[in-house]
């Protein structure tokens, strides 16, 4: 069979009526954007882009508090620029800076808001670990003419396209518009994504879960139930083994889950409400975009409380807890914390 380029899908795409020639040209900017980061990632210690950001003792603190990566500003820095010219934008939003980022005057502007979290799992760049970048896309509201923060405040469901680029052995994006969730990956000698599987599919039910199993102290009492039974394996409530896998890059662990199946957590836990929050994980740049790539191969996604997607998003930078994957778990997990609730009630 032909190969499939990523801009022949895209053209089909459109051909479909699935989107429009905007969103089709910004899915193409964003992908080239990436493919300067994954040669940057790439050439690791050589390009000069391993270790923290900043001089010295005075690192560079990002708006979530966290000391920032060289490779975190570097791939911050390539998606703004590549973002800031091509017509299609009004405003992009990043999970590294506090405030949406306009189109500069001297630019058209478009109809799309787009936001990203630059390079997800950035604590393993260093150890030649996977480490990705998520995106999602909104329309922004008519009539606006300057996007604010308010105008991203949209739920999960209002958007119109969503993916993952995974930088290891191969780089490979991961794209939705709501018609389906596909793979493509970079073909190094040509310079172009090419379609590696179409109409992903994540079995319903699986034996292999992925969790922070350090913080099992600060868990709540449901996911502690829940979890236990999968540890107490064939022998325990579930009658089968599980097996445990966490690579703490979330792009890595939900692709796993795409190519074999699995479930994902990160349960909201006593450390996390002690710092004031409601979850670890970011909403609009992790939470939302996984959502939506995970329901359109046939999983689930949901906070052990609600689905995700439906989530009113109150604040740019909102966290949630974020239970994703084959739909049985994601539902026995759910279950547990619905019971707990309502036997707390």
């Amino acid at each position: 069979m032909k190969p499939v380029s990523l801009i022949q899908f895209l053209i089909e795409e459109r051909r479909a009526n699935h989107i429009n020639a905007e969103l089709s040209l910004l899915i193409e900017v964003v992908a080239r954007a990436c493919k300067r980061i994954a040669v940057a990632t790439n050439k690791g210690a050589l390009g000069g882009v391993l270790g923290m950001a900043g001089d010295g003792d005075a690192l560079s603190i990002n708006v979530q508090g966290e000391a920032q990566k060289k490779l975190d500003v570097i791939s911050n820095e390539i998606l703004l620029e590549a973002n800031a010219w091509g017509g299609q934008l009004a405003a992009c939003a990043s999970e590294e800076m506090e405030d949406p980022q306009p189109i500069p005057d001297m630019y058209p502007k478009g109809n799309h808001l787009l936001l990203f979290d630059p390079l997800d799992g950035s604590s393993n760049i260093d150890v030649n670990v996977s480490v990705g970048t998520i995106f999602s896309i909104l329309r922004c509201p008519d009539g606006v003419t300057e996007a604010k923060t308010e105008h991203f405040l949209q739920p999960g469901t209002a958007q119109l396209a969503a993916g993952y680029v995974v930088y290891g052995p191969a780089t490979v994006l991961v794209l939705t518009f709501g018609h389906g969730t596909h793979e493509f990956t970079l073909d190094r000698e040509v310079g172009s994504f090419v379609l590696s599987r179409r109409a992903i599919k994540v079995p319903e039910e699986t034996a292999e879960f992925a969790i922070n199993m350090s913080n099992q102290r600060h868990w709540e009492a449901p996911m502690q139930r829940y979890i236990g039974e999968l540890l107490a394996g064939k022998d325990g409530p579930r009658g089968k083994d599980f097996n445990m896998r966490w690579v703490a890059s979330m792009v890595a662990d939900v692709h796993r889950i795409l190519t074999r199946g699995g479930v994902f957590f990160y349960p909201l836990d006593a450390k996390i409400k002690a710092k004031g929050e409601t979850g670890k994980l970011r909403l609009m740049y992790e939470a939302n975009p996984m959502a939506f790539i995970i329901e359109q191969a046939g999983g689930a996604a949901a906070t052990g409380r609600e689905r995700i997607l439906d989530i009113m998003p109150t604040a740019l930078h909102q966290r949630v807890p974020v239970f994703l994957g084959s739909a049985a778990e994601v539902e026995v997990a759910s279950r547990y914390h619905r019971q707990a609730d309502g036997a707390a009630g």
